[in-house]
């Protein structure tokens, strides 16, 4: 994700990091060097060349922004629902934490090991919706429930499975009331939503239908933009044309990465820094002398 302090008006115009136009440029090159050439052939050859009206062109374009638009608010909103998931998730382990340092049987052991387990619950979601591993899950985990964790199909569902076992022995042996179990539970119910709501967003893309009309039309509008305003404008419709460009290129890209919050682009979300908070306030609540520092951006990304 972005991370940097709102620039000048000068300092707009040239900033590179964490602007689109990396991404964008070798389209943006390409109709440029077509518009050029379309210039070129009608200052050439200009009885060869027929004019085509900008009207359509105006319109098309109104078109394809407004239609842009919808697409870029339908992706933002996949974007900030896996946010608000993962503020869910990070408020349901510090209430877990909190309640399971209170409430259950005082044996430190026992109380540290529920409370890790939520951190790695964390961990296994990050890696389950990059499609990775960072190999920090098992740091969390007692040495015997890490082979089973490991060879899970899902390792979120495997750790859970752990935490209800683990509470559900207690509540057997009457060392937990069935008020508290059933409050553990629900807590638990409430990640296991975030779980499920973050797995809908990663294995649900926007249409892609929708998304592949958009591209082309945007292409399309691109290269044939040249044809009608050389007419008009002359040698400077290289240079409106390219800012076109930009612009439908643009949104069309940043559509594409907001699509994907989960992913590792740098406007995805911070998985690992929202993680790496996760495991400060679990240290800080169980009194641990050295707690990780919070992961800052680098060159204004932060991951």
């Amino acid at each position: 994700m972005i991370v940097r302090g709102r620039p000048n008006a000068f300092s707009l115009l040239f900033i590179l990091r964490g602007s689109i136009l990396p991404m964008i440029a070798p389209r943006v090159l390409c109709v440029l060097a077509v518009s050029v050439g379309v210039v070129i052939w009608h200052h050439l050859a200009p009885a060869s060349f027929r004019d085509v009206p900008a009207a359509p062109f105006t319109l098309l374009g109104l078109a394809l922004s407004i239609f842009l638009g919808f697409r870029n608010n339908a992706c933002y909103e996949r974007w900030w629902e896996g946010r608000k998931q993962w503020g869910q998730l990070t408020a349901e382990t510090r209430n877990l934490t909190r309640e399971f340092l209170a409430v259950l049987p005082d044996d430190s052991a026992l109380r540290r090991r529920c409370v890790n387990r939520l951190v790695a619950f964390a961990h296994a979601l990050r890696n389950q919706l990059r499609d990775g591993d960072d190999g920090k899950t098992p740091d969390w985990l007692p040495e015997n429930e890490r082979a089973a964790v490991a060879a899970s199909r899902s390792q979120p569902d495997a750790i859970q499975r752990m935490q209800t076992a683990e509470l559900s022995a207690l509540l057997r042996g009457g060392r937990l009331s069935d008020i508290l179990y059933s409050f553990f539970a629900q807590r638990l119910e409430g990640m296991t939503n975030v779980q499920t709501a973050c797995e809908r967003l990663h294995t649900t893309p926007t249409p892609f239908t929708y998304t592949l009309l958009l591209h082309r039309t945007a292409w399309l509008f691109c290269l044939l933009l040249p044809f009608g305003l050389v007419g008009t404008i002359g040698a400077a419709t290289p240079i409106l044309t390219a800012i076109l460009a930009y612009a439908f290129f643009g949104l069309d890209a940043l559509g594409e990465e907001l699509e994907e919050p989960f992913g590792e682009t740098q406007n995805a979300l911070p998985l690992d820094a929202l993680v790496r908070n996760i495991e400060i306030a679990v240290g800080e609540a169980l009194g641990d002398a050295t707690l990780p520092e919070p992961l800052k951006p680098r060159n204004f990304i932060l991951d």
